[in-house]
């Protein structure tokens, strides 16, 4: 298989564990580029459903190597916790996960400054993060003062962790939180340090032999583009490239050695905590989307605001990220709804906008441009092959397509392995 970069076209929540899921099976390795523990991908195999926040979803199948790369921001007791659950439910991850040296570690600090950071802005302000700690650990990293998942298994932690509790416990105080105890952190990471250790590698060489002898790569992403830190609903982001440029910075493999990007966008789109989201459905159709589409966040539950499809969104990740093909999700939650609106464009005060503004006030303030479709009405649940969809299914895929300009590859029906139809992939 290409060597390929898997991305969240939307808001994150796409359905990307699924997909890369289906991949895993046609290479060597899955490497996941950036975020950390605030994101979850949910899989179904059978009747058994696994959700993962740091390991990547190969992990799932027999004999694949999966890698957590050195853009990802890694808290290591959850890790552990992860890789344990795993094992209990008869996975093997010794001898098939590597995490990458390079790596920063989040710390219990990192996720009571979130915290405290959060619980300080006015409504309309708060960005909704999960308070895992990750933009704090992703703010060490860019201060160069951050502490890698190689130091964490290294022989001089302890001074390096005392003094950033320390000074993490000064700013915990004057933000009006609880200092934190700095002998049972050293304690706990000292003790998680010695069973994370046998993971743990350099993973920009071992990538990198991989390709040289011709095995294929999974690049997987969290989040989505717009949650990107530069290209998304800024300040209404993560704190990394979701987008397909992550995949080179995240992982030390360089850009022409990826042959593909496969774009993961819904059928419709959700948004999970605060930001302009200008298809958002307050209504009964809203509430249908978020039930028939099962919509809570798999790391928080929290529930998903849904709406409309955004074509303009669409063509903007297509542009950012270079979509090859879409994989398309969640097209059986829209079944029952006899009126389906598409947003074509953005109104803004007279102005007609076909890409993203930058602007947050004008992004909150647009008015989506809509064209309709007649729904098809007829279950797909139980389709295995895309030309027994309704024509009107099929009709509405196809003007997603023409829409946003990136032809499909893959069509999703339904949770399982079996309700993903391949089309040009």
């Amino acid at each position: 298989m290409a060597n390929t970069v898997l991305i969240g076209a939307q808001w994150g929540d796409e359905g990307k564990g699924k997909i890369i899921d289906v991949l895993a099976e046609d290479v060597d390795i899955v490497a996941r580029y950036q975020g950390g523990n605030n994101a979850g991908h949910t899989v179904k195999v059978k009747d058994e459903q696994y959700v993962l926040h740091l390991i990547p979803s190969g992990i799932l199948h027999k004999g694949k190597t999966c890698v957590i790369g050195n853009g990802v921001v890694v808290d290591p007791v959850a890790l552990m916790q992860e890789i344990a659950e795993l094992e209990k439910r008869g996975f093997s991850v010794k001898g098939h996960l590597i995490v990458s040296d390079r790596a920063h570690t989040v710390f219990p600090f990192h996720g009571a400054l979130d915290a405290c950071r959060e619980a300080r802005l006015s409504e309309g302000r708060k960005i909704g993060t999960t308070k895992r700690g990750i933009g704090p650990s992703y703010g060490d990293k860019v201060s160069r003062v951050g502490i890698r998942i190689g130091d964490l298994v290294g022989d001089d932690l302890m001074s390096k962790l005392e003094g950033r509790i320390e000074e993490a416990n000064r700013v915990l105080v004057a933000l009006n939180g609880e200092p934190l105890d700095v002998e049972k952190i050293k304690d706990q990471y000292a003790a998680v340090a010695v069973k994370l250790s046998p993971y743990v590698a350099d993973s920009v060489v071992f990538l990198n032999k991989a390709l040289k002898d011709g095995k294929s790569i999974l690049f997987e992403g969290a989040q989505g583009t717009m949650l990107d830190i530069d290209f998304g609903t800024y300040p209404f982001v993560t704190s990394s490239n979701a987008t397909a440029g992550g995949a080179c910075t995240g992982t030390g493999v360089p850009p022409n050695r990826i042959d593909r990007v496969i774009g993961v966008i819904k059928a419709y789109t959700t948004r999970v905590g605060a930001g302009p989201f200008p298809t958002e459905l307050k209504d009964e159709t809203g509430e249908l989307l978020g039930k028939e589409g099962h919509e809570f966040g798999a790391t928080t539950g929290r529930p998903r605001r849904c709406g409309w499809f955004d074509a303009v969104i669409g063509r903007y990740s297509a542009m950012v990220n270079g979509v090859d093909y879409w994989a398309m999700t969640k097209l059986d939650v829209l079944d029952t709804v006899k009126t389906i609106h598409i947003c074509t464009a953005y109104r803004h005060n007279g102005k007609i906008y076909d890409s993203i503004p930058s602007d947050k006030r004008i992004l909150e303030e647009c008015v989506p441009v809509y064209e309709q479709m007649d729904g098809w009405q007829v279950s797909t649940k139980d389709v295995t092959d895309y030309n027994d969809l309704p024509d009107k299914a099929k009709a509405y895929v196809m003007r997603l397509c023409e829409l946003t300009g990136v032809d499909l590859g893959i069509l999703s029906v339904g949770p399982r392995r079996a309700s993903t139809l391949r089309i040009a992939i």
